[in-house]
């Protein structure tokens, strides 16, 4: 009887910590789908090509990502000469340059456009410009952020490549 009751207070205690699935869909820093998957899909490829071109279908199966979402992603980093398309019965695509070459910066603006983490950012042009006392902080975030993905690149995204346990507010969560 005792069990039970602790069973159930470990579920209770269980479910609070563990996020909602809407706090998870309206997280304020989070990379879109799209971003997601151009990224584990340059990353697959960067990985396995020295078997040979790597195939649209191979990565949606392997990574399971729809195959329509990811052609036109792959275009788009194609587009931008990140990777490059070998055409023919046993075509699909390779890394234009060395893995320790490509920035992620350089993978998200080719999916997703300019980073900004709020509206204002380039175009300063807002109605609370006047009175707005976060500007420079939200800045120097934004700095932050665009800066640290300068830096990494692909190969120093496969030393990270391992799956990340829970973040450490989660992990009490975790049965």
């Amino acid at each position: 009887m005792q069990a039970i009751a602790l069973d159930t207070l470990g579920d209770r205690v269980s479910s609070y910590l563990r996020p909602k699935r809407s706090e998870i869909d309206n997280s304020v820093l989070r990379f879109s789908k799209k971003a997601d998957y151009g990224l584990m899909a340059i990353h697959y490829i960067a990985f396995h090509q020295h078997a040979g071109v790597v195939n649209t279908k191979r990565i949606a199966e392997d990574l399971g990502i729809p195959v329509e979402v990811l052609a036109k992603i792959l275009q788009r980093l194609a587009k931008r000469s990140l990777i490059a398309s070998v055409n023919g019965p046993k075509g699909g695509y390779v890394l234009a340059r060395p893995p320790g070459e490509i920035r992620i910066s350089e993978v998200l603006r080719a999916i997703e456009g300019p980073f900004a983490l709020v509206n204002c950012y380039r175009t300063l042009q807002c109605p609370q410009l006047d009175r707005c006392n976060i500007r420079r902080p939200v800045l120097t975030i934004q700095t932050s952020i665009e800066r640290f993905l300068e830096k990494m690149t692909l190969e120093q995204m496969n030393s990270l490549a391992e799956p990340a346990g829970l973040p450490s507010t989660l992990a009490g969560a975790k049965s």
